[in-house]
């Protein structure tokens, strides 16, 4: 399984992206605040470059957001569209 291109991990990076904009934040902003050029957040929000644990941590961190929270609601999403 190619998990970089699976539903729940597109699904988790438009969760991302919605609390960035939620948040009032650029690409941009958040590299600047990750220390990162403004292509690292483009390329893990087009899916184009994994984020390791670590990284998804760090960017929730930045981004003002619970990632356990962030979780709870890819996982409470996924179980909704299997139903």
């Amino acid at each position: 399984m190619k998990s970089i291109h699976s539903a729940p991990y597109i699904h988790l990076l438009e969760l991302l992206i919605e609390r960035r904009n939620a948040a009032g934040l650029s690409q941009s902003q958040v590299a600047d605040r990750l220390g990162r050029p403004q292509s690292f957040v483009s390329k893990f929000e087009r899916g184009e470059r994994r984020l390791d644990v670590i990284e998804f941590l760090e960017v929730c961190r930045h981004l003002e957001t619970d990632p356990y929270e962030l979780l709870r609601d890819l996982e409470r999403e996924g179980k909704s569209t299997q139903e």
